[in-house]
């Protein structure tokens, strides 16, 4: 392994523990509110929603990613329609 995939690998790790420490302790309400602020955050928020989708996928049942994947698929070609055909000005 290289020296940059290494410290890559080492700073992936630390902003995972950095950011899972960070919610660490909250109530659901407060988790809620995590992620409600981030969502149409500023860009710097989504490695910290991304920590939290990790979490959610790896304890989701085959049942439930693939519904998450099935509201992602239709949540992305509902936007490709909508720019693949403006509505008329």
């Amino acid at each position: 392994m290289s020296i940059s995939r290494e410290v890559s690998s080492l700073q992936t790790i630390d902003l995972r523990q950095a950011i899972i420490m960070r919610v660490n302790g909250n109530t659901k309400e407060e988790l809620k509110d995590v992620i409600a602020d981030s969502i149409d955050s500023d860009e710097r928020a989504l490695p910290g929603l991304g920590v939290l989708f990790e979490m959610i996928w790896k304890e989701a049942g085959q049942n439930e990613q693939t519904y998450m994947v099935d509201s992602l698929y239709r949540h992305l070609h509902q936007q490709n329609a909508a720019v693949a055909n403006p509505s008329p000005s």
